[in-house]
């Protein structure tokens, strides 16, 4: 049986970008305030970490993301106003972005890629494991994919990133890995990985989506780490050293998901996830549903 290793507490959201993909709406408003439905895209990511149990959340930001800091700080203007009301369910519903875990904040400064990113956080974290979570993929709470990857992490230790299967044509879109499988269905062990590789050249069609699982060695190698692709301190080429040596720091796991997964990254899947949410929502889902019926079959009657 494997040893037992340290607990994971602390999560690390990297929301420094300046989210040129859906300007003009993020010229004064951050990508991350964008909202899905009637919350934010970054509670989602938050209210995931909790869930998984990382209370201890580290935020990176940058220049004009101070509304990231000020959503999750209480707002006692707005509180004595919906008190004096006795709107009791909006005023839970602004507490409760505020109580939902302990925030931290580091300004990246220069913006030089995740691999940079993740090392700012190298001081709050020291020498633990952490998660790391992109804001651009929304996970579904039903489907508790960071929980299992901190499970496959405190039973083999080192590294776990998050996998799922993509169409070969669209594998140049992501950092690919390469993969032996373990006696785990949904577990596999990285053997390499490559950033957004072209098809002919990619060894599989994994394809790592928006959350890691790291050991802190990862610190020591992303500082070593020269720009890569794009100019960039890309984490993935620190990850494949990871991989290729496991003397420094543990293997390198990965956890196939295959449950609900929402892209706010672009500006077409950004829709479609609201769209996705909505219609599954008890107080929105049942009115929504039927004028989307209605909407869709005048367009296809109009064709």
């Amino acid at each position: 049986m494997n040893e037992s290793h340290p607990r994971i507490s602390k999560a690390v959201i990297p929301a420094a970008g300046l989210g040129t993909r859906f300007l003009p709406a993020t010229k004064a408003t951050p990508k991350e305030m964008l909202p899905v439905v009637d919350k934010p895209a970054i509670q989602y990511v938050v209210e995931e970490a909790v869930g998984a149990g990382l209370s201890d959340v580290l935020m990176i930001t940058g220049r004009n993301k101070r509304p990231l800091e000020d959503h999750f700080d209480r707002n006692y203007e707005l509180e004595e106003a919906l008190i004096k009301k006795g709107d009791q369910e909006r005023l839970a519903k602004v507490q409760e972005s505020s109580d939902l875990a302990t925030m931290h904040y580091v300004r990246q400064g220069d913006p030089r890629g995740l691999g940079h990113a993740v090392l700012c956080a190298a001081p709050h974290v020291g020498n633990e494991p952490f998660a790391v979570l992109l804001g651009d993929d929304l996970i579904d709470p039903r489907d508790p994919l960071l929980a299992r990857m901190v499970e496959v992490q405190e039973r083999e230790g080192g590294s776990v990133v998050a996998l799922m299967e993509v169409e070969p044509s669209q594998i140049h879109l992501y950092g690919c890995a390469a993969v032996e499988p373990t006696g785990d269905a949904d577990v596999v062990k990285v053997t390499n990985l490559v950033e957004k590789p072209d098809p002919a050249d990619a060894p599989s069609n994994y394809a790592v989506i928006g959350r890691y699982v790291l050991d802190a060695a990862v610190f020591g190698i992303l500082r070593e780490t020269e720009p890569g692709r794009g100019g960039e301190i890309q984490l993935t080429d620190a990850l494949q050293k990871l991989a290729a040596d496991e003397s420094v720091g543990g293997p390198v796991h990965g956890v196939v998901f295959k449950g609900r997964r929402y892209d706010t990254g672009d500006r077409g899947d950004y829709l479609r996830a609201i769209v996705r949410l909505a219609c599954e929502r008890e107080d929105l889902g049942p009115d929504f549903r039927n004028w989307l019926r209605g909407y869709v079959t005048e367009e296809m009657q109009g064709l």
